[in-house]
Order: structure tokens, then sequence, then C-alpha cells
């Protein structure tokens, strides 16, 4: 299995940080080949540009989204890690999503409707917080960050999706909560 990591955190030291490198050992016990789009370390430009959108449509991919389409394209399961901040993704990943999901690519359109161009491939989502999980479960968060990715974008794009795991509260927990949540996090790839 061909396993793409499209990851967002700007801090090397962060827990996303320990996420990615547990789901690296994870896949790689597995047998599993990975590529890592580490986002701010390629300096990826999260912004669409008019350009871009005229080269899409004339079909002539800029090159920066052609190498990322490529990765995508040769994946089996596209593993998305990125914390969620003021209830949304960092904008270098939604950047991503913008540039790299595009029309003609992850998705278009005939007299039927919307036409999934990603099926058959997988999504595997892993999020991190700062607000305790209590407060996002009352005020029906979670469900409403997974009806705008799972729903709007990744099943939208065709994927299916594996599963999309939230880990609240990172920066107060105690490092026993955060090795539990590592241990899901291995749970998870071991159920693959």
């Amino acid at each position: 299995m061909m396993v793409l990591i499209v990851y967002a955190h700007p801090n090397p030291r962060s827990f996303n940080a320990a996420i990615l490198e547990t789901c690296r050992e994870e896949f790689a016990r597995k047998g599993y080949e990975t590529a890592l789009r580490d986002l701010y370390a390629l300096g990826f430009d999260p912004v669409l540009k008019a350009s871009d959108l005229a080269g899409i449509q004339a079909g002539e991919i800029p090159a920066d989204i052609r190498v990322e389409q490529e990765y995508v394209a040769a994946a089996d399961l596209v593993t998305f890690i990125h914390p969620i901040w003021w209830t949304g993704m960092p904008a270098i990943f939604k950047g991503y999503i913008d540039r790299v999901l595009c029309y003609g690519f992850a998705y278009r359109f005939d007299a039927q409707g919307v036409i999934p161009l990603l099926r058959g491939k997988k999504a595997l989502i892993f999020n991190t917080q700062g607000t305790p999980g209590e407060v996002y479960e009352r005020a029906g968060m979670f469900e409403a960050l997974k009806k705008t990715s799972d729903v709007g974008i990744y099943r939208f794009c065709g994927f299916e999706i594996v599963d999309h795991v939230f880990f609240p509260a990172v920066p107060t927990v105690d490092d026993e909560t955060r090795r539990g949540y590592l241990g899901k996090v291995r749970e998870i790839i071991a159920s693959l």
C-alpha cells in the first residue's frame, strides 16, 4: 500500500510532529511505502492565484500543483495531520486543499451532477486542538468539522474516510493522556 502523509504544523517539536512520527513508524511496521508532504518544510504556497485558475481551466496545471497531484494520484491512503485553529484548518493546509484538490483532478461536473475523481482512495485524518473536548462536544463542533471536511471536501472528491480522530486539549493534558492519544494512532493504523 502506498501512503501519502500531508502534514501541516510549523513547530517541529509539536504534538502533531509526534503523531507524524508515530504514523511513519506504524506504516513502516506494516510494510507500507510512505511519502511525506510537510507543507511548512516545503514552503508550500497556499495562495490560489488567478494564474492558477487560468492554468487549470486551460489544462495547464502549474508545476507546483502538478507535483502535489502526482503524490495524491499515486497514493492508496492519504493521511492528513494538522491542528484545528479557530475551528478550522491552518491556512497553509486549506490552501493545499484549494490548489491541489481542484476541478478536473479531484472532481468534475456533468449533467448528472458532481463526479468524484478520487474514488478508490482512502483518507485518515488526525487533528489536534487546544480546546477541551467537552467544549467542542457541547457546541456540536466535532460533528461540524467532520461535516465540512469529511463530507464537504474528502467524500466530495471520492475519498473513503477510514477515520477522523480529534485529540483535544493537547497543551493542557498530562503526558499519560498524550501517550494514550499516540496509542490510538497506533491502534487505528494496526487495524488497516
